[in-house]
């Protein structure tokens, strides 16, 4: 049976405002890269976009993400029971997997390649490689980021098996230390996958802490970022 998904958006309208006039809504699907929600209000109307990974999803999970997204418009309190069960599909094994290969089939990733102005971002992680993981860890893409990006300094996307460095590393006045301090960052996320314990996601587990304690250079490499 196929869901009314204006129609649900018009019931949890009506929990949240049980005396305002009910304006139209249009819920339409998107393709988004993601688990993806958007709503607005023009012209007296309400427009909800949706990836469309949420097309086949359960009637109850529909009214928690309808309640979710009109209490957020109208800066009114989120019910928690809502939460918790959009927060149970949006986490569980199934949607995660599937939201993982769209972002990896529908996505895009510029790529600008390893070779800096003066570093290598390659030669850097073989060395880390050996020097901490026994040569034992597959090489993902590595590449410089497009600008001098000071808010991210480097991240690992898991869907693209990439690990990019902002530029504002690849300088002479960078100490060689605090590259490859975030580049063994970087690293332990490939070693240590992002786990859910419950509905929390686990980005940096005892052992993945543990291991980044390892770095020689870590004070002196933490005190260079946080000057950045």
């Amino acid at each position: 049976m196929t869901l009314d998904f204006a129609g649900i958006f018009q019931e949890e309208y009506r929990v949240l405002r049980p005396r305002a006039p009910m304006p139209p809504i249009q819920v339409r699907f998107r393709r988004f890269t993601s688990l993806n929600t958007r709503i607005y209000l023009r012209n007296g109307q309400i427009l909800a976009s949706l990836s469309d990974l949420l097309e086949g999803a359960p009637e109850s999970v529909v009214h928690a993400i309808a309640h979710i997204l009109l209490a957020k418009l109208y800066k009114k309190p989120i019910d928690p029971t809502h939460n918790l069960r959009y927060k149970r599909f949006s986490t569980s094994a199934a949607v995660t997997r599937q939201a993982e290969l769209i972002r990896h089939t529908r996505g895009t990733k510029r790529f600008f390649g390893p070779q800096g102005r003066y570093f290598n971002l390659e030669e850097v992680f073989d060395a880390l490689n050996v020097q901490f993981f026994g040569g034992l860890l597959g090489r993902p893409e590595l590449t410089w980021s497009e600008h001098l990006a000071k808010r991210s300094l480097g991240h690992y996307d898991a869907a693209h098996n990439t690990i990019v460095v902002s530029r504002v590393f690849d300088r002479p006045s960078s100490p060689r230390y605090a590259l490859e301090y975030l580049l063994y960052h970087e690293m332990l996320h490939l070693k240590h996958p992002v786990k859910m314990r419950g509905l929390r996601r686990c980005v940096h587990s005892r052992e993945f802490k543990a291991e980044e304690a390892r770095f020689p250079q870590l004070t002196e490499a933490l005190a260079f970022i946080r000057r950045l």
